[in-house]
C-alpha cells in the first residue's frame, strides 16, 4: 500500500495526525503530483481548515487542470462555506474534467437546492438518484426539489421510492401528506400520511402540526 493509500486510510479512522504525516511525505517525496496536495487539503478540510485546504486544492489544480478530484474537494469547501454558487461551479469542473459519480451529481443538485434553484437542482439530483439507485438520501432530496418546483405527482412518486428503501422514513411520509394537500387539497390522505410520520417519529413537529390543524379544521365542521 502506497502513502497516499495509507493516509486515506488513517483519515477513514480518524487518525488525523498519521495522515498529516503520510501526506506531507508525498509532497515532499512529489512534489509535481497532485494527489498528495488533494489529500492534505482534504485533511485540512476534515480539521475546519478551510484557507490552507483551499490553497492545497488549488496548487493541485495548477499541477493538473484536469484533476477532476481537486475541483470536487474544493466544492465541497465552498459548500461547507456556503459559498453555493461557487461550489456549484467547481463541482461542474469536476464533471467536465471525467468525474461521473453519483455523490457529484447530488452536491451540485444541493448547491442548487440550497440557493432556492430547485427547478436547476433537479436534473442533477435525478442523475445522482439514477446512478445510486439505493441512496435514500438522494431519493429525498429529488422528491424535495421537485415538491418546491409544484411538480406534486412526481414528488410523491420519488418519495415513494424512499419509503422502499426505507419504509419508517417520517420525513417521507410527512413530505408525501404535504404534496397530496398541495396537489388536491385531499385532507384525507394528507392526513392518514401525517399520522404515520407520528407513528414513525413521534417527535416529528411539522407532522404533529400539521394534523393538529386538519383536527381542528374537523372539529369545526369545515
Amino acid at each position: 500500500m502506497d502513502k497516499n493509500a495509507q493516509g486515506i486510510e488513517a483519515m477513514q479512522k480518524n487518525d488525523l495526525e498519521t495522515a498529516v504525516r503520510l501526506f506531507t511525505e508525498v509532497i515532499e517525496e512529489h512534489p509535481n503530483d497532485p494527489v498528495g496536495f488533494i489529500n492534505f487539503g482534504n485533511v485540512l478540510l476534515s480539521m475546519d481548515d478551510f484557507e490552507r485546504a483551499e490553497r492545497f486544492f488549488e496548487r493541485g489544480i495548477e499541477l493538473d487542470s484536469k484533476a477532476s478530484a481537486a475541483y470536487y474537494s474544493l466544492g465541497n469547501l465552498y459548500y461547507v462555506l456556503e459559498r453555493y454558487q461557487d461550489a456549484a461551479q467547481q463541482f461542474e469542473q469536476a464533471i467536465a474534467n471525467g468525474l461521473d459519480s453519483a455523490d457529484v451529481y447530488f452536491m451540485i443538485g444541493m448547491s442548487f437546492a440550497q440557493m432556492d434553484e430547485n427547478l436547476l437542482a433537479i436534473p442533477y439530483l435525478l442523475r445522482s438518484v439514477e446512478l445510486a439507485p439505493d441512496d435514500v438520501e438522494a431519493a429525498f432530496q429529488y422528491g424535495i426539489a421537485l415538491a418546491k418546483s409544484d411538480m406534486f405527482e412526481e414528488a410523491i412518486g420519488a418519495l415513494e421510492r424512499v419509503l422502499v428503501l426505507k419504509p419508517d422514513d417520517a420525513d417521507a411520509f410527512y413530505n408525501i401528506g404535504a404534496a397530496y394537500l398541495a396537489w388536491q387539497g385531499d385532507l384525507v390522505i394528507g392526513k392518514t400520511y401525517f399520522e404515520k410520520a407520528v407513528a414513525s417519529d413521534e417527535n416529528h413537529e411539522l407532522a404533529a402540526n400539521a394534523l393538529a390543524a386538519i383536527q381542528d379544521l374537523e372539529a369545526s365542521g369545515e
